[in-house]
């Protein structure tokens, strides 16, 4: 029987403060103050200042002088830069995927996380739900350094589908993802792109209202 490996304290760290940050309970441009950080989570300043320089490489946290650590601040033209971005590398990973699997296997994969989406009953499941959907493609694209540059961006991309999932005027629906599905069944590969695009429009008015009003940046 293989041993246990047991995370490393700058990793719990890390763990704690992503998911603080990515579920905003760390408020967008927020101070961090490792004294405090050291109080709350009873370690050292060690593992804190080397979680926050990986958070800082993630872009989740910035470093600015005379300042010291705070959570990322967004604004309009930062939501913009990340959904482009995202979709750049989604829309890549879709080509490739499709290119190399069974669509009919790959649409069944995406359509249990969409299930799993429809029957989420908190904001961290839906979240996940979704994020998985979107890891299908990258994990059956076979080109690693694609899903790396994703993984640099994916913390950001994650704490903009919370902010979305938040919003209670929103309602789930299977149409989020169904055409999607379809799509991916057809072996229609710029449909399905067209499909993320669609739900990544309807997210982003609801992210901008949110940066306008808690994003932090002064």
């Amino acid at each position: 029987m293989p041993s246990i490996k047991k995370s490393s304290l700058v990793d719990q760290v890390y763990e704690t403060l992503r998911g603080d940050i990515i579920s905003l309970q760390l408020p967008l441009g927020s101070r961090l103050n490792v004294n405090e950080l050291q109080g709350t989570l009873g370690v050292s300043c060690t593992p804190i200042r080397e979680a926050i320089n990986r958070l800082q490489l993630e872009g989740l946290i910035t470093n600015e002088t005379n300042i010291g650590a705070r959570v990322l601040a967004l604004d309009a033209h930062d939501v913009e830069e990340i959904q482009q971005l995202a979709m750049t590398l989604h829309c890549a990973a879709i080509h490739l995927a499709m290119e190399r699997c069974d669509c009919a296997a790959l649409a069944d994969e995406v359509e249990k996380y969409q299930k799993e989406y429809l029957k989420a009953k908190s904001v961290q499941s839906e979240v996940a739900a979704v994020n998985r959907l979107v890891g299908t493609f990258y994990h059956r694209c076979g080109n690693h350094r694609l899903d790396e540059s994703m993984i640099s961006l994916q913390g950001q991309q994650l704490l903009l589908r919370y902010i979305f999932a938040t919003d209670r005027k929103k309602t789930k629906s299977g149409e989020d993802f169904t055409p999607l599905v379809e799509a991916v069944r057809s072996a229609d590969t710029e449909r399905v792109c067209l499909a993320l695009q669609a739900y990544t429009d309807a997210a982003t008015p609801v992210i901008l209202d949110y940066v306008r009003e808690k994003g932090g940046k002064r």
